[in-house]
């Protein structure tokens, strides 16, 4: 099956299709769903969400051959693999979402503070900034690891070209620690997550060590995961937006079969783009989808309230 990633796109129709495919292709989703006695479905609501965990524990995809296998970071135990069918459909997904937020790819440095990701390896956000990079046309573009000095040089050298800077939280803050930087054409990316690098803060307090430290007036966010072919983007106060081939629902954290498409609750995601693994992922993550479709990230679930989504499967 194929999906045509479209700025308008019918996408209940789409997800249905998409159910029935992965239904009868997929035999890990299969299995979920015959376990909770769901074989068809009249709208996205009644759609079985997979446990995000069986990313780590089980082979997901609806064809036995792949091209690409993105692992997740393996800071927490067993790392979650993706195995991607349709590379081309996962650069398709990345560069639209992204020239939808931020303009052409062209004229435009990118930096990658992804120390972490790069050392671990087959990371999906490192094959994204890496197609950013090669794309570019910019010389200055590139990965800069701990290599702080020439990063620092590199935005001070080209405060007329915009320049955005992708990196990990716990790399941003150990930059800022050494160096102080202003530039009206940088644009900060925040990726998320210490890594166990340094202790764990919020998302407010991160942004405003931030803002001070690189004399911004916002950060921005991409949220990404291994097990997501898409991606969404915050300009400021955490708030995010998705591509239209992308929707977040929430469901109640005491019943993971109730979703609703507004409101507080651990958050589902339902994306088009990984039509060939399992577009019906429930996330460990805690967030409020709002009315315009658009949500933010709370806190992460518990391990014993993670467990308890799972206990069926095993």
């Amino acid at each position: 099956m194929t999906i045509d990633l479209k700025s308008e796109i019918n996408f209940n129709v789409e997800a249905l299709k998409i159910f029935n495919y992965q239904y009868n292709n997929n035999k890990v989703y299969n299995k979920y769903c015959n376990l909770l006695n769901i074989t068809k479905v009249s709208k996205i609501e009644e759609i079985p969400f997979l446990p995000i965990q069986f990313f780590k524990s089980h082979k997901v995809l609806c064809k036995r051959n792949y091209s690409h296998i993105f692992k997740s970071s393996g800071t927490e135990g067993k790392r979650s693999k993706h195995y991607v069918y349709d590379i081309d459909l996962y650069v398709k997904s990345f560069s639209k979402m992204f020239k939808m937020q931020y303009g052409k790819i062209k004229e435009t440095i990118f930096l990658g503070l992804l120390p972490s990701y790069l050392e671990q390896g087959n990371s999906s956000l490192i094959f994204m900034v890496d197609y950013l990079i090669k794309n570019s046309g910019q010389s200055e573009s590139g990965f800069y690891m701990n290599d702080y000095k020439k990063l620092f040089k590199v935005i001070s050298n080209n405060k007329n070209k915009r320049i955005i800077l992708f990196g990990v939280s716990y790399a941003l803050l150990d930059f800022i620690e050494k160096y102080s930087i202003k530039s009206n054409n940088l644009v900060i990316v925040e990726t998320g997550g210490m890594k166990g690098r340094k202790k764990e803060i919020t998302r407010d307090e991160l942004h405003e060590r931030l803002k001070q430290g690189f004399n911004a007036k916002s950060i921005h966010s991409e949220y990404g995961m291994t097990e997501l072919l898409s991606q969404a983007y915050s300009n400021k106060n955490g708030i995010f937006k998705s591509p239209s081939w992308l929707k977040v629902l929430a469901r109640d954290i005491n019943n993971p079969l109730s979703v609703k498409t507004t409101g507080k609750g651990a958050l589902n995601f339902i994306d088009l783009a990984n039509v060939n693994s399992c577009s019906f992922i429930a996330s460990d993550d805690i967030g409020e989808v709002y009315k315009d479709s658009s949500f933010s990230v709370l806190g992460r679930l518990s391990n014993s309230e993670i467990r308890g989504c799972n206990l069926m499967f095993n």
